[in-house]
């Protein structure tokens, strides 16, 4: 819930004051995450009294995304924002790096196993060991390549046997 107490009535049109804004929007899929977390927001661009937001999905298609730009619009009307556009770009391409530290520490925290870097798909083919959220123990084994999402995989944890969601690199 957004305290509307604190809602400017002359909102500033710059980087810091547009991404504390967006700082409160939440991933549909992941709402433990904002999409300033995600990384998925590329571009900001604002004049005079418009503003211009970039984001990309974490894969092409992902369903996600137009929940995303109206709760990116809704947000920053809230909070006093005129003119805005949200445009969704797919060059270059989301990497799971973009992920911040504190979005990686709250993934596991909800119970979701954060990516590994980009340069390293070992995990997804059993090489690296993905460790438990619950329990870290690396004694963990893939399910199935597919989890509640796309963008993540199914394991299961052989010392705890909780299963887990373990978020794909890209």
């Amino acid at each position: 819930m957004v305290d509307t107490a604190t809602i400017p009535r002359d909102p500033v049109y710059d980087d810091k004051s547009i991404r504390k804004v967006l700082e409160m929007v939440k991933d549909p899929e992941i709402p433990v995450l904002t999409i300033e977390d995600m990384g998925i927001v590329r571009n900001i661009e604002f004049e005079k009294e418009s503003v211009q937001i970039s984001i990309m999905p974490t894969y092409s298609g992902c369903p996600a995304m137009d929940v995303i730009a109206e709760d990116v619009k809704s947000m920053l009307v809230l909070h006093g924002y005129k003119n805005i556009e949200v445009k969704t770009v797919l060059s270059p391409a989301w990497s799971s790096d973009f992920i911040s530290e504190n979005g990686r520490k709250c993934l596991e925290e909800y119970g979701i196993a954060p990516p590994a870097s980009a340069g390293s798909k070992a995990a997804m083919i059993g090489i690296d060991a993905v460790a438990c959220p619950q329990c870290k123990s690396i004694k963990t084994k893939v399910v199935s390549e597919f989890g509640s999402t796309a963008c993540k995989a199914l394991y299961k944890c052989e010392d705890c046997l909780e299963p887990f969601d373990y978020f794909k690199c890209v």
